[in-house]
């Protein structure tokens, strides 16, 4: 786009992502325009700067701190995306250049709307103003200095240049905002992707043909148009011609298609370099523009002017399907995606350089893919690579079908590549083709899919999830967990998940109960859930099973070394147990997964099990030692012998009868706290080995093609049986009964059930939605309710907690931060197992994991 001069037109086409500089003497009238035009948060004011920083619009002592606050806001909106409007004078060169350099910096497009009025006008405004008292001789130097600087604004820099000469002018001007060329978000397709071609016509008719396109020849018998039956279209990646056998066919067939609306095409670094030479600017022929010239000399020279206008008018890179999609010949990184300016054309031409050349006489490029980290999915092409393969979400598709590999495509949306091999090596490549592979890998920040970058989870966070929106994480949180994960979690390429804390259920009604099923029950009926499962709440510790089929399919999936074939890890990604120990717990878990015949049912070479580890000693006997133990061997040794001397003195005939009350009370508080405790020290366990130990599953997470939360709950118990009913020794059952929330007869027998966990020694249940992830009228449903049975509570709360004094004080406890925290965490959970199943970057997966274990520190009482 040129600079244009707009005037006493009623529409001011503006760019929607631009930096609008208005530029008029004081008087023009350039806030009231602004303010009437654009949004209050898009104007940045230089008045309202100035009094930011000092209390008064008209101090100029302080403009240029007011300049500077400008100049900083002004930045941190165009680095946002958002379009910005400056309200100064801007008469001057030097103010303006400094805008025109934040815009570039931005990489937005600079736009000036000029008030060029009469100064008799902007001297009568001013004198109605009274708050402006300097004379008329400074109006009439700001117009001197605009009058000088008009017909050079395109040369500064400026894009669009419009100027309004009369207030009728100013008042039919209406800004209409344009969207840039690159920006098609509302073009969804689907689309087929084609990588680098360079002539090879017969292998892109090939290609055409086995994605379902039927070609359409002109009255020669060349193919000028293909049409796919379902509306699908090719988007092509440039490079179309060169060092091939017809670039003239290749580019008639692309015009055709593009002109029919059934192609987008986005320019490669040949077609910008064939422009220039068919303008007659003096070029380098080599890299095979030579037999581009030679073979467009053969046509009328109207083609080759048509080519020329045509590869001129396309634009760096598109950004399609509602912005998940960019396309663009050489790459494109999240920061310039969307924007416009040289550096931004020149990236999406020929990539990120280091300006060094290799051995070959090749650039040497920065492996930009290696470190991307934007949302959208981005398709290119430019350096050939033996194969099209998925790095981060970017792929390039140039596999190097005139060198003799091949023509690809990648299906979208549905990430499929199709490829057909080239006819022969049509010309012979400066590198061996093996060798684009490894491009980069040289380079000092090269770094593997793998590894956890600290600028990955570090600072404030937000993380995008699926059934959530958007959760936040305080920079102090990621910092915390970040210190968790380097110095205490499994290898990062274990580590695709923790499980979300779960909420207590809503405090009991009952005056000697802290939690009851009943409230269990009806907080869902409430949300609309009809069934539940209750499951027993297992006297263990959760656990994460990651467990491949085998050592080829651990490699294959994950990257583990010989010897790691999966892990078990706690609700904090720690590991279990050692290596050695953890494989053969593995194996056990393996054998079971193929006797109950899952690994074919589910159609996978891996799972993930959600899980008990049994017992609770296994990884707590410290805290059941030093804690509770010794809080009930004090208690032990302290309240019988209390009450034997206050039961003395009522037998005097003191009167101690409250005191000797209160402390039975505590005694027999103490003894059934031992008795809770003690259930967990009966369970035999060999440390250093596997005896005694029982892993109870109740969930399937993940597998090839499968998110578990999605689907129900009684599916998962029923692959759990299968696997008990393999290994009944290592694996054990989860107890369940179905509830209907509106039957009070089943509310009843859940009740009843519950009551009976209880009374056995259990810990209580877990209320879940039968149907798994739910969603009720106020969003996301909590996926479980833990109701615990009153004699665990003793651990959590204390020996003396069911006295009537402290259950009064617990049922005021503030269950608000724990609900919220478990509904964040239980969507980013299923967040990572989505990303981790559509096989995203191992820093997509991360993102989400290493969140959950960053809300772990929310201030949230540990005992809820």
């Amino acid at each position: 786009m040129g600079a244009a001069e707009a005037r006493g037109s009623r529409d001011l086409p503006v760019p929607a992502t631009s930096l609008v500089v208005l530029v008029g003497a004081s008087g023009s009238g350039k806030s009231t325009f602004a303010r009437e035009r654009f949004g209050p948060y898009e104007v940045v004011s230089s008045d309202v700067c100035r009094g930011m920083v000092s209390d008064d619009e008209n101090d100029q002592s302080a403009t240029k701190d007011a300049f500077d606050l400008l100049g900083f806001v002004v930045a941190k909106r165009l680095a946002a995306g958002r379009l910005t409007v400056v309200d100064a004078t801007n008469v001057q060169r030097e103010a303006r250049r400094h805008l025109v350099e934040l815009a570039r910096s931005h990489d937005v497009l600079p736009v000036a709307v000029v008030l060029d009025l009469p100064e008799q006008v902007c001297l009568q405004r001013n004198e109605a103003r009274a708050d402006r008292t300097f004379g008329a001789h400074v109006v009439r130097r700001q117009r001197e200095q605009l009058r000088r600087s008009l017909r050079g604004l395109g040369r500064e820099g400026f894009r669009v240049v419009h100027v309004l000469r009369s207030p009728e002018e100013v008042a039919s001007a209406r800004v209409v905002r344009t969207r840039l060329l690159v920006d098609r978000r509302d073009e969804h397709g689907p689309f087929d992707v084609v990588g680098d071609v360079h002539g090879c016509r017969a292998e892109l008719e090939a290609l055409l043909g086995r994605l379902g396109y039927a070609l359409v020849r002109d009255g020669q018998g060349r193919p000028v148009d293909a049409v796919h039956p379902q509306g699908r279209r090719v988007v092509l990646l440039g490079d179309l011609v060169d060092r091939g056998p017809d670039s003239p066919g290749v580019l008639r067939l692309a015009m055709g298609m593009h002109a029919a609306g059934h192609a987008l095409v986005v320019p490669g670094n040949h077609e910008a370099k064939l422009v220039r030479a068919l303008s007659g600017r003096d070029v380098s022929t080599g890299h095979g523009l030579a037999e581009t010239l030679a073979q467009l000399a053969g046509e009328p020279p109207e083609f080759r002017d048509a080519v020329r206008e045509w590869c001129r008018e396309l634009v760096s890179h598109l950004v399609l399907d509602g912005g998940d999609l960019v396309v663009a010949h050489a790459g494109m990184t999240q920061a310039y995606a969307g924007r416009a300016s040289g550096r931004v054309r020149a990236f999406a031409l020929y990539g990120d350089t280091t300006g060094e050349t290799d051995e070959y006489g090749l650039p040497v490029r920065y492996p930009w893919a290696r470190d991307y980290r934007g949302a959208a999915t981005v398709l290119y092409g430019h350096t050939p690579v033996p194969q099209a393969e998925w790095t981060n979400r970017t792929m390039c598709l140039d596999t190097g079908c005139v060198f003799g590999g091949s023509l690809s495509a990648l299906r979208w949306p549905e990430r499929e590549v199709v490829a057909v091999p080239a006819e022969r090596v049509w010309y012979e490549p400066a590198r061996p083709l093996e060798l684009a592979a490894v491009e980069g890998e040289a380079l000092g920040d090269a770094r593997g899919e793998d590894e956890l970058d600290v600028d990955d989870v570090l600072g404030r966070r937000v993380v995008e999830t699926a059934h959530h929106g958007r959760v936040s994480v305080r920079a102090e949180q990621a910092a915390g967990a970040l210190e968790v994960v380097s110095r205490f979690a499994v290898h990062p390429r274990w580590l695709v998940h923790l499980p979300p804390t779960t909420a207590p259920v809503a405090t009991s009604r009952r005056p000697d109960l802290l939690e009851h099923p009943d409230e269990a029950f009806a907080a869902y009926a409430a949300e609309g859930v009809e069934e539940v499962v209750c499951e027993e709440k297992h006297m263990g510790s959760r656990a994460l099973v990651l467990v491949a089929a085998d050592q080829a399919a651990a490699t294959a999936r994950f990257g583990a070394p010989s010897g790691e074939t999966g892990a078990v890890l706690t609700r904090t990604g720690r590991a279990f147990f050692p290596r050695p120990l953890v494989e053969e717990l593995l194996a056990r878990v393996r054998a079971a997964v193929g006797a109950a015949g899952l690994w074919e049912e589910l159609g996978t070479s891996w799972l993930l099990l959600d899980a008990e580890l049994l017992p609770w000693t296994a990884k707590a006997e410290e805290l059941v030692r030093d804690q509770y133990a010794a809080v009930g061997a004090a208690a032990g040794a302290l309240l019988p012998p209390a009450v034997a001397v206050l039961e003395a003195a009522a037998d005097r005939g003191l009167d101690v009868g409250a005191l000797l009350s209160r402390t039975r009370a505590r005694r027999d508080g103490a003894a059934a706290f031992r008795d809770a405790y003690r259930r967990y020290t009966g369970e035999q366990h060999v440390p250093g080995t596997l005896d005694g130990v029982q892993l109870a599953p109740f969930q399937v997470l993940a597998a090839e093609g499968l998110v578990g939360p999605t689907r129900d709950h009684l599916a998962h118990l029923a692959w759990a049986d299968r696997l008990v009913a393999a290994d009944p020794v290592l694996l054990r059952t989860t107890q369940r009964l179905v509830v209907r929330t509106g039957d009070p007869a089943s509310c009843a027998e859940g009740v009843a059930w519950w009551e009976g966990l209880c009374a056995a020694g259990g810990e209580g249940a877990v209320v879940k939605p039968v149907e798994g992830l739910r969603r009720g009228p106020r969003g996301l449903v909590q996926p479980a309710l833990k109701v615990r049975g009153p004699e665990y509570l003793r651990l959590v709360y204390g020996p003396d907690y069911r006295a009537p004094e402290n259950l009064r004080r617990l049922r005021d406890r503030d269950l608000g931060r724990k609900r919220s925290l478990a509904l964040r965490e239980h969507a980013l959970g299923v967040e990572a197992l989505q990303r981790l199943v559509d096989a995203e970057p191992l820093w997509r997966v991360h993102e989400a994991v290493v969140a959950v274990l960053a809300l772990e520190s929310d201030p949230v009482d540990p005992r809820l």
